[in-house]
């Protein structure tokens, strides 16, 4: 078993109304309809999203690999979500050498990542890589104060403010934002305060 520290999602430790498990499943909703052949789920945590999208999408999906850094977290997703479909693997995120173990994806979700890691472009690079010509990338964060400045989370690096996140997926053929209050995602509208992005980038 693994501890429950406040950070990850980790859905049968914790109630099922819980802002923070409601935010978590309503991305990976969100994401589902974008999501077939070779899929990558960078930075699992426990495993429920990967194998959400391995149940929901399996017509349409060859295979689900879900990836994270710490090992205790692998083994519980390995326990607790095993699909036919689904692997865990234990890696880190920013290797650049990952695309040679893993090879590529035609999508590719990585929820609430950006902030925990300060080697940015690393990360940014391997999205890159990983994603198959004409693949579809999905990415979350939480906005902030921005680069460089510090942040309510111990968990976090920094928070990026919603300029700077926008400005990462420049080299996409396209790049689409929502914004996500609560369960509710949707286009931008002003006058709304959002606390988390979502970027959907083609390559």
């Amino acid at each position: 078993m693994i501890e429950d520290t406040g950070e990850r999602v980790i859905p049968k430790m914790m109630d099922p109304m819980n802002p923070l498990l409601l935010e978590h499943i309503a991305r990976y909703q969100f994401a589902l309809p974008y999501l077939h052949g070779r899929v990558l789920d960078l930075s699992c945590g426990s495993g429920y999203g990967s194998h959400m999208i391995a149940k929901r999408r399996k017509r349409e999906v060859e295979e689900v690999v879900g990836i994270d850094l710490d090992p205790k977290v692998i083994n519980y997703a390995k326990g607790e979500y095993y699909h036919p479909k689904t692997q865990f693997i234990e890696a880190n995120a920013i290797d650049a050498t990952l695309v040679g173990h893993v090879g590529t994806f035609d999508a590719i979700v990585s929820f609430e990542t950006i902030e925990h890691i300060a080697e940015e472009q690393a990360l940014l690079n391997n999205y890159y890589r990983l994603l198959k010509p004409g693949g579809t990338l999905v990415v979350s964060t939480p906005f902030g104060r921005g680069r460089g400045q510090p942040c309510g989370s111990p968990f976090h690096v920094h928070q990026l403010t919603e300029q700077e996140f926008e400005a990462l997926f420049t080299n996409y053929s396209t790049s689409q934002f929502y914004y996500q209050n609560g369960v509710l995602i949707e286009p931008k509208r002003e006058g709304i305060r959002y606390p988390l992005g979502i970027a959907v980038c083609t390559k």
